[in-house]
Formats: C-alpha cells, sequence, structure tokens
C-alpha cells in the first residue's frame, strides 16, 4: 500500500537500535527523511545515515532543552510533519513497590513520559503552521496490563496514553493527528538482551533466563514476541494521512494476543 510519506520529515526518537532504529528504516523505505534522535549514534544508526535519507543526532531525552533544539533542526530539513516518541526504558522492579525510591519513580517519567510530552510540545507550532501532523507516541501493553513488577513504568505509560489522548481531542481540528503504538514484548534487547527483562527477572526468580522468555511466550495466543518491524509497520501507517487520516486519539495494541480485553 502506498502511504504518502514520500518527502516527509520525521523525528523518531531512541533511533539508535530495537523498535527505534527499525522505525527510522521504515520510514526511510517510505521516502522520509528521519532526524534519528539517540543518546548515542549506533554502528546500525550511523549505517542508515550513510544512505543521506538520516540525520543522526546524538541526544539525551531527558534533557529539557534537547526537543526545542531537534524541533529546530527538523525546521532547516522543511519541518517536521511526522513525530515519532519512541525513546523509553523499563527496569523491572525485583524488590516491589516499597523499593522504588522518589529518584527512579522521577527517572521514569522523566525518560518515559515527559520526553515524548516535551518533544511534542516543541514540534506542536510548526505542525499547526503547516496546518498537518502526525504524532505517534510508542507507549506499552502496560498501559492497560498494569504489573507490580513494572510499576513505575505501567504508571508512566498510562500517563502517556491518557496524555495523548486528551490532546488529540485540542489539535485535530488543526489537521494534527495525535496515536499511541502500545507493543507487548517485543524481540529487542529491552526484553531478551543482556540485562533486559528476561536476565532480570530470571535473576531474581533464581530461574533460567529461558524459562522466563518460554513464560512470556506462552503468555500470547501467537505463542511469539512481536517483531521490530511489524511495530514499525504499524507506526508508519499511523503516519500517513493517505492510509490513516482520519485516525486520532486512538491507542493501537500489538501484543500477539497477551491482552484479553475487547
Amino acid at each position: 500500500m502506498e502511504l504518502g510519506l514520500d518527502g516527509r520529515v520525521a523525528i523518531v526518537t531512541g533511533a539508535g537500535r530495537g523498535i527505534g532504529l527499525a522505525i527510522t528504516r521504515c520510514l526511510v523505505a517510505e521516502g522520509s527523511h528521519v532526524l534519528a534522535a539517540s543518546r548515542t549514534v549506533t554502528p546500525d544508526l550511523a549505517l542508515l545515515a550513510d544512505g543521506g535519507a538520516v540525520t543522526p543526532v546524538e541526544a539525551d531525552l531527558t534533557d529539557p532543552s534537547v526537543p526545542g533544539d531537534l524541533a529546530t533542526q527538523a525546521a532547516a530539513l522543511g519541518g517536521a510533519t511526522i513525530l515519532v516518541n519512541n525513546v523509553g526504558g523499563v527496569r523491572p522492579r525485583t524488590g516491589g513497590f516499597a523499593a522504588v525510591t522518589d529518584d527512579e519513580w522521577l527517572g521514569t517519567f522523566q525518560l518515559d513520559a515527559l520526553s515524548a510530552i516535551r518533544m511534542t510540545r516543541a514540534v506542536l507550532s510548526g505542525m499547526r503552521e503547516a496546518g498537518s501532523g502526525s504524532i505517534v507516541t510508542v507507549a506499552s501493553v502496560n498501559a492497560r496490563l498494569p504489573d507490580p513488577a513494572v510499576i513505575d513504568y505501567s504508571a508512566a505509560k498510562a500517563a502517556l496514553v491518557n496524555f495523548s489522548k486528551s490532546l488529540s481531542k485540542e489539535v485535530g481540528r488543526d489537521g494534527i493527528r495525535v496515536n499511541t503504538v502500545s507493543p507487548g514484548p517485543v524481540a529487542t534487547d529491552l526484553w531478551l538482551g543482556e540485562g533486559g527483562v528476561a536476565a532480570t527477572v530470571s535473576a531474581a526468580a533464581g530461574a533460567e533466563t529461558a524459562q522466563i522468555v518460554a513464560g512470556a511466550e506462552a503468555s500470547m495466543v501467537t505463542g511469539r514476541f512481536t517483531k521490530p518491524d511489524e511495530v514499525a509497520a504499524l507506526v508508519a501507517f499511523l503516519a500517513s494521512d493517505l492510509a490513516a487520516g482520519n485516525i486520532t486519539g486512538a491507542d493501537f495494541v500489538i501484543d500477539g494476543g497477551l491482552t484479553a480485553e475487547l
């Protein structure tokens, strides 16, 4: 399907690896120029930049000044009409709720909620001037499936979904669409890598990492983790005015059937 993204300028945060890298690749394949923000420019991101359709930027999205800088750089490229808020992270809280400190709560909300809120604020005036824009934020299935093992992350992602729905009602008549994508477990280092969710949980439980992974797979009716490219394709669809021009204020769950609600 033709998505009509050729020539568009997009900002993707957390673009160095995993879902963010897959989204960057997908948007480039659709003809967009991507301003790819990552804490470090990974070798994979640098390789994409060699093609000329990606401008990599080393950026810490927890720094309040960074979103404005990225919006300014995007304006020099013609102005961002696509924003993908993807940056985020999760740390399993194996010690329970009482062990999560104020600083850890604040750190989680800085990375997993405020980074997207600030980035959205930074691009909004340009999108309003253009009369067009699509903001897609990568939330999490934990926004609607709260888990005490990731209690602060669940709360931050729920706030992000609520924020996006609220904003969609304000900016819809300006030609700006705001949607969220909520993945379940995805086959990235966040879940499967050294120090990832599976390794952390297995160490706390005294189990093999493979057992934790198998248990997660068994909880999904498809019996497998979502692939990063599958999340990326959904994000690209939502970014497209041609394919999704009247979709706004929606949350799209991509979790292999993990959640049971209608």
